[in-house]
């Protein structure tokens, strides 16, 4: 093997880098394309409409909010979770939530202004990923942010999967939500990755179930009725969570705690499905999407205007605080143990 010449040494994480701007750029797709394709399909027509639009009318707006977290995720990813970039990461998706309200009000429709959206949106990500890759101090990756990315996509992508409308019969709505769930189940296995310094190919065939098993499963649980789909998509979530812990856990001798990760699937099954129907009743209740709909102009809706997806968003933040414990080559100290690269590729 040739020497690496001085002044270029390989930055780590720059794969993992890439992946996450590549995927804040295909969430800035989704999130353009729900706002001048799916939203207009959610909006009464008429402005003298006799009847008010029921719960669950404005579904797109829960699909762009959610393309909106992927957005902060992949940058998150692309920073190596470190505080800076997260921080930054964070900033951009409040002021995107903002430009979204403006531009649901402003009702912009056709390919020109998906296109124009798009580009905004992709220069908004480009900036904001060169100064997390680029820009930071901090010497490596911050593996705990890491560890905990993907465990808030996976809730995500639950709430996505059960969207719905109030009739469920839009075409479009289908596609939609399959579009969205995938590309937060990408953010979730390229998260848990990047949380592994040097993934070995044990962890890696781990991934590649992971990928399998959700690109399977969100075709198979999307067709269930609306009222009995949240339980299925949390057996789904709480597979993805147990790979999750698989890959972002300590492997002891080189090979997984089996006994603990069967003790964690009830806790995967219960824990995040009772916080999110607990955070969904409480949006219900609270009428947490009634200031956005006010905000963006649209009708208002006769009775509950809950906000899925900022409900799913706390569940996950809440969900992937919870298990304090050390990630690979992350000891309770903060400290990284110096260990052998080969070490898990016995």
């Amino acid at each position: 093997m040739m020497p690496t010449p001085a002044g270029h040494a390989p930055r780590p994480g720059g794969r993992f880098a890439a992946a996450g701007t590549g995927l804040a750029a295909l969430a800035v797709v989704c999130w353009a394309v729900g706002t001048t394709r799916w939203q207009p399909l959610t909006e009464p027509v008429g402005p003298w409409s006799e009847r008010l639009p029921g719960e669950h009318t404005y579904w797109a707006r829960d699909l762009r909010f959610l393309a909106l977290t992927a957005v902060v995720a992949g940058l998150v990813l692309a920073g190596g979770g470190r505080r800076p970039s997260t921080l930054r990461a964070v900033l951009l998706g409040g002021g995107a939530l903002v430009a979204d309200v403006a531009v649901d009000r402003a009702d912009p429709t056709g390919p020109g202004a998906t296109v124009l959206l798009v580009a905004v949106g992709w220069l908004a990500v480009g900036i904001t990923a060169t100064l997390g890759v680029h820009g930071d101090a901090a010497p490596g990756p911050d593996r705990a942010v890491l560890a905990g990315l993907p465990v808030v996509t996976v809730v995500l992508m639950l709430v996505a999967v059960t969207t719905r409308s109030p009739t469920g019969r839009e075409p479009e709505l289908g596609p939609a939500v399959l579009v969205t769930g995938l590309l937060l189940l990408a953010s979730t296995v390229v998260g848990a990755l990047a949380a592994v310094p040097g993934p070995g190919r044990p962890r890696l065939v781990v991934a590649v179930g992971m990928a399998v098993v959700g690109g399977v499963g969100l075709p198979l649980v999307r067709p269930v009725g609306s009222t009995d789909r949240l339980f299925p998509a949390a057996v789904l979530g709480a597979v993805l969570l147990v790979g999750v812990a698989l890959l972002t856990r300590p492997w002891p001798d080189g090979r997984p705690a089996w006994r603990r990760l069967v003790l964690l699937v009830p806790v995967t099954v219960v824990v995040p499905l009772a916080l999110l129907s607990g955070a969904l009743l409480v949006s219900a209740a609270l009428r947490l999407g009634a200031p956005l709909t006010a905000l963006a102009g649209n009708s208002p809706i006769a009775g509950p205007d809950p906000f899925p997806a900022l409900a799913g968003l706390l569940t996950g933040l809440l969900a992937a605080l919870l298990p304090a414990r050390p990630t690979v080559g992350q000891e309770p100290g903060g400290v990284v143990p110096s260990r052998p690269a080969s070490a898990e590729r016995r």
